[in-house]
């Protein structure tokens, strides 16, 4: 599957209200599986994480529904297109950000 850098995703912040690490990880791979989901990251610790995916093919309440057990509350919305995604993705953004912060 070829896809263009100005596809749109979608990403989604989100607290938890029942999570620990342990099915924290299970949920992340769960959801990594899927081919509809570019990222995703789920702090058990933290009771926080992100999913990015592309709506067309995977529907932000069929997200939600697989994260139902722990109990999803999205605190922010937004869409960003792949271009963005693998910027924001280069270690060398993660170090220079900081550094100029």
């Amino acid at each position: 599957m070829s896809v263009g850098p100005d596809k749109r995703l979608t990403r989604l912040e989100l607290k938890f209200g029942d999570v620990n690490w342990e099915r924290a990880t299970i949920k992340q791979y769960e959801l990594e599986k899927e081919l509809a989901v570019w990222r995703v990251f789920i702090n058990g610790y933290t009771k926080s994480g992100f999913v990015v995916f592309d709506g067309d093919l995977l529907p932000k309440e069929e997200v939600l529904k697989r994260l139902s057990e722990l109990k999803p509350e999205v605190t922010a919305e937004k869409e960003v297109t792949v271009a963005e995604l693998v910027e924001s993705s280069m270690s060398w953004n993660n170090i220079f950000g900081k550094v100029r912060g």
